[in-house]
């Protein structure tokens, strides 16, 4: 259409004329090849091809938008002449949809919209055919339409929203991020798809490298002053000329944290009152230094710089409200100090290099406030000694404490006689003299520790303790006595001057020079024609015989007094006795025989036999023993029946039988008359020292019996006996108390006869419940009676 000049290209070794259509008017150019008639050679080498026909192989069209059809080119072959019945038909991707041929010109027509972006190319084959016989009269020929690309998509930012940071106080130029856009047009063809960057918001804090999309920062901006930037970019095509297509996207720049702020105490002076009896550790006070920075820029660390130079107080960081936690290290005392002034430093944990300082100073003032304080000893324990052979009343020590307090109260003292049981010891309440209550002994307990307790006068509540050890000194007081009892052997074929028995002493009594032992024989032993003894120098001696004469005939034991003395002042002793037996003994001195019935026994019977026939008799007496025992037990009644015993019967059934096996008498004389017993009962369990005045009966009530009354007075009693052990020791009656709502649900006070419950049910549940049921059925004769 509007065909304006067909170009002729001849290519001379085919001798083929190309010849394209070029269209006016508009962007649109399409062309068709067609075959003119050549001459000579070409001529000839086209019949023998046979082929009267050839399209140039490349038809190129715009991508358009537009309702109507375009043609793209025409297809023509030389056999289309006359009246000749040809067909053109055209296959491929897109024939018969995208693209329509017209059968008896050859015109293609593009029947929709072009989209390079979806496809750049089409393959298509055109072949002539006979319209009459559909049979091809040339061979296929194939060719390619492509799409050519207009300026039709606009820059895209992929990756959009965008998140950057950037230190703060950055310098200029600083990198802070890239950003990329696309464009799906053709990048080879024209400037459709060259992109040139610019920021449209945001300036002039930050800007942008227009051709690689590199975003940049100005110097000099604060994060505590604006932390978060949002910067918008643009990205247009054709090179950022005039009718070119642009897309924006938007970028988030926070500015992160840098150490550029010192922390800086929110007041100047902190006024604190801590009472004196503070405990050490507890807190006194808190400081805070604000630091605008964030993270670990804003940590800071406290510590006293002035004013503690005794150590008394100590700042500690609190890592979760980084507060500076004022605490005591040492107690105070309000009546030596009474106010102290602090210089207090906060320090950043970080810091940058080359800057500073990061530190600021705050003055704390604490004023001590006054505490009644309990009294104070002069020691935490005392040390106190006592002769043991001291007399009652005897003052041991003295121990003094005062109230610290400027009133100065009276102090009276104490012992806790939780710590003295035996109540050995007293003390004065005014003076604090530790006097002896009862005589000491050292050789039951060498040490005595007990507590006082020291009390304000005008206020009970303050108490102080201390720990009294009292060590009883040893005194001359013991005898020494042989170590062990001894039983010495004198073998009768002995010789003279053999050692019959070593002996040695001891002594309860420990002097401080150590002991020393004197052995001799009592006088009237002196001249002893038998023994004598020689000192070992080691405090003990060895006892001798001086002849070996001895026999079990003659005498068969023998009795030594030997006489102790200590080197106490005054010096104690003691006579004991070493009895000697004499014994037939073999040739290498070991003792075989010390009895003298042994010579009189007969042959045939040793002294093992002997001792097996006195045990078999001894067993046979045992066993006749418990056999007459057992009879005994078994003849005498369950229940004795006395006149005089008052007793009740308490049926219990353990288990579903029951039966006389189950009845266990109870003595309840006590539930009778709790109150029949007058004057204080002693423990049992252990044997207390101490006595307590008796204590008169409680009255029973009108019918003689109030257990109530009677546990509540043993209650009493048990709880306030200081030589009871640490728990209380209580018989529990079934007694169901006084005032009770319900009454009793004994039913043997049951005055009716008469009962609607029926319990012949019971009969039903088997034999083991026969009994049950006969004593708690009652049959129709019964009723009616």
């Amino acid at each position: 259409r509007n065909i304006k000049e067909l170009v002729c290209v001849c290519e001379l070794d085919a001798a083929v004329f190309l010849c394209f259509f070029l269209g006016g008017g508009g962007t649109q150019t399409g062309g068709s090849a067609v075959v003119a008639s050549g001459l000579g050679e070409g001529q000839r080498l086209l019949s023998r091809a046979k082929r009267g026909w050839v399209w140039n192989q490349m038809f190129v069209l715009e991508e358009f938008s537009g309702p109507d059809p375009i043609l793209v080119g025409r297809l023509h072959t030389d056999l289309d002449v006359g009246g000749k019945s040809i067909k053109y038909i055209l296959a491929g991707e897109g024939a018969g949809t995208i693209f329509a041929i017209n059968e008896l010109t050859g015109d293609i027509h593009a029947m929709k919209r072009l989209d390079r972006e979806e496809k750049a190319e089409y393959t298509l084959t055109a072949q002539v055919i006979n319209a009459e016989t559909d049979e091809p009269l040339e061979p296929p020929s194939e060719f390619i339409i492509k799409v050519q690309d207009i300026n039709d998509n606009p820059p895209q930012f992929v990756q959009a929203p965008y998140q950057a940071s950037v230190p703060e106080m950055s310098a200029v130029g600083t990198p802070v991020t890239r950003v990329t856009a696309t464009d799906a047009d053709d990048p080879v063809y024209g400037n459709s798809a060259k992109l040139v960057y610019s920021i449209l918001e945001g300036q002039p804090y930050f800007s942008i490298d227009p051709n690689s999309g590199k975003r940049f920062a100005l110097q000099g901006m604060d994060r505590e002053m604006r932390e978060e930037y949002l910067v918008v970019i643009q990205a247009k095509d054709m090179g950022g000329h005039m009718g070119g297509l642009s897309g924006t996207t938007t970028v988030t720049i926070t500015l992160t944290d840098i150490n550029d702020n010192p922390p800086k105490f929110s007041k100047n002076l902190y006024e604190f009152v801590i009472p004196e009896d503070l405990p050490i550790g507890k807190m006194g006070g808190k400081v805070k230094a604000n630091d605008r920075d964030t993270g670990e820029n804003s940590k800071s660390t406290y510590g006293i710089v002035e004013g503690d130079d005794q150590g008394v107080f100590e700042i500690i960081t609190d890592s979760q409200t980084q507060e500076g936690i004022l605490q005591l290290k040492k107690p105070l005392d309000y009546e030596s100090k009474r106010a102290y002034n602090l210089k207090v430093e906060a320090t950043n944990v970080r810091s940058e290099p080359g800057s500073g300082p990061f530190k600021d100073t705050a003055t704390v003032k604490i004023t001590v406030e006054d505490s009644d304080e309990p009294p104070v000893f002069s020691k935490p324990i005392y040390q106190l000694e006592v002769n043991e052979n001291a007399p009652i009343n005897t003052i041991i020590g003295t121990v003094t404490a005062r109230d610290p307090d400027s009133t100065g109260s009276q102090v009276r003292y104490f012992i806790d006689r939780h710590t003295d049981l035996e109540r050995q010891f007293n003390i004065n309440v005014d003076d604090g003299k530790i006097t002896l209550a009862k005589l000491l002994d050292r050789e039951t307990d060498m040490w005595h520790n007990i507590t006082v307790t020291a009390t304000e006068v005008r206020n009970h509540s303050q108490i102080s303790r201390a720990i009294v050890a009292i060590r009883v000194m040893d005194i001359n007081d013991n005898a020494p006595e042989f170590a062990t009892e001894y039983e010495a052997f004198l073998c009768e074929n002995g010789k003279p001057g053999q050692v019959i028995q070593t002996v040695s002493a001891v002594d309860k009594d420990d002097p401080i020079q150590g002991h020393y032992f004197n052995y001799r024989l009592v006088p009237e032993m002196l001249n002893n024609p038998n023994f004598t003894i020689k000192n070992n120098q080691d405090n003990s001696i060895s006892v001798l015989a001086k002849h070996d004469t001895f026999r079990r005939q003659k005498q068969e034991m023998y009795f030594l007094p030997i006489i102790v003395t200590d080197n106490g002042h005054p010096p104690m002793s003691s006579t004991n006795t070493l009895t000697i037996r004499v014994c037939g003994c073999s040739k290498d001195g070991i003792v075989q025989s010390c009895n003298v019935e042994a010579y009189v026994l007969p042959i045939g019977l040793s002294m093992g036999a002997l001792i097996a026939i006195l045990a078999c008799i001894v067993l046979l007496l045992v066993i006749v023993v418990l056999f007459v025992t057992l009879r005994r037990h078994k003849n005498e009644p369950l229940i004795i029946k006395d006149d005089e015993d008052v007793r009740e019967n308490i049926i219990r059934y353990d288990d579903e039988g029951g039966g006389e096996e189950d009845t266990e008498a109870f003595d309840i004389a006590t539930l009778q008359n709790p109150d029949g017993i007058n004057g204080y009962l002693p423990r049992k369990d252990i044997k207390p020292d101490l006595q307590f005045m008796p204590r008169a009966g409680q009255h029973s009530g009108p019918n003689g019996v109030d257990v109530d009354e009677f546990i509540n007075v043993r209650l009493h009693e048990a709880d306030n006996d200081p030589t009871a052990p640490p728990y209380d020791s209580i018989q529990i009656y079934g007694y169901e108390g006084r005032g009770s709502i319900a009454g009793s649900l004994s039913s043997l006070e049951t005055t009716s006869s008469d009962s609607d419950q029926n319990y012949d049910y019971l009969r039903e549940w088997g034999p083991r419940f026969r009994r049950l049921g006969e004593l708690y059925s009652v049959g129709e004769s019964d009723r009616e009676t």
